[in-house]
């Protein structure tokens, strides 16, 4: 067996037997990692409530020949108890856990991603954050960093740029923004475009910290569509979340 120390974010857990628990998560140097912490559901556990869906840790684990490695020590680095005690923030972080989930592969590290939901997880916590923002950037920069990242600065099938065409349209099998003529997909305003630029290009921070403004919810719709067609599959933790 080898003893390894990791940070690592928790994604989700499973009851094993009376008293077990297996925990998923995505972690810096080891991609995703499912883990047995024995004993962690008993009331006496050390460490049971530092290993729940959200929890930035630090962890000493071992690593045999089977499938799950198991927990030997835990240490918290982030709760994010203002997440948690949030529901809007709270539905946000499980959405990013859900991607996050999707994303990463065991035994691949993905350090960028790790990272990646670690900022966005802390941005979440942070009261000047507007968090109906955070998923739909993070769903936007992960496909970057998945190298399916949406043209926004032309027509993804023509190529022609403005003012030369009006972009109107949205389409992730195309490859981004439409033109006019070439329009399929979803339509999209000019603040829904003007939005997206802003988040690739840079200004994500100054986003973040603004009102959503015009075209966020649109926004927030075409980036869920986008990040379903790439996984292949619907965002339980998106088109679960309650109405505003």
């Amino acid at each position: 067996m080898t003893l390894y120390r990791d940070r690592g974010v928790v994604l989700r857990t499973h009851k094993l037997g009376e008293a077990d628990r297996i925990v998923v998560l995505a972690t810096e140097h080891r991609g995703k990692v499912r883990a047995v912490a024995k004993g962690v559901r008993r009331t006496s556990s050390r460490f049971g409530s530092r290993l729940e869906p959200l929890s930035h840790v630090r962890l000493l684990c071992w690593h045999g020949r089977g499938e799950l490695d198991t927990v030997d020590q835990v240490e918290v680095v982030d709760h994010f108890r203002a997440v948690r005690e949030n529901l809007e923030k709270m539905t946000a972080g499980l959405a990013l856990l859900e991607v996050v989930d999707q994303l990463s592969q065991e035994g691949h590290a993905d350090p960028a991603l790790y990272t990646m939901l670690v900022g966005a997880l802390r941005a979440l916590a942070d009261p000047a954050t507007e968090a109906a923002v955070v998923p739909p950037a993070f769903f936007l920069k992960a496909l970057v960093l998945e190298g399916a990242g949406p043209v926004v600065e032309a027509c993804a099938a023509c190529g022609r740029a403005e003012p030369e065409v009006e972009l109107v349209a949205f389409d992730l099998t195309e490859g981004g923004v439409l033109c006019r003529g070439c329009r399929r997909g979803r339509p999209m305003s000019a603040d829904a475009l003007a939005l997206l630029r802003r988040i690739l290009g840079g200004g994500l921070g100054a986003v973040l910290r603004s009102p959503p403004g015009a075209g966020a919810a649109e926004l927030a719709q075409l980036a869920t569509e986008a990040m379903e067609a790439h996984l292949d599959r619907r965002l339980r933790a998106v088109r679960s979340a309650p109405n505003p």
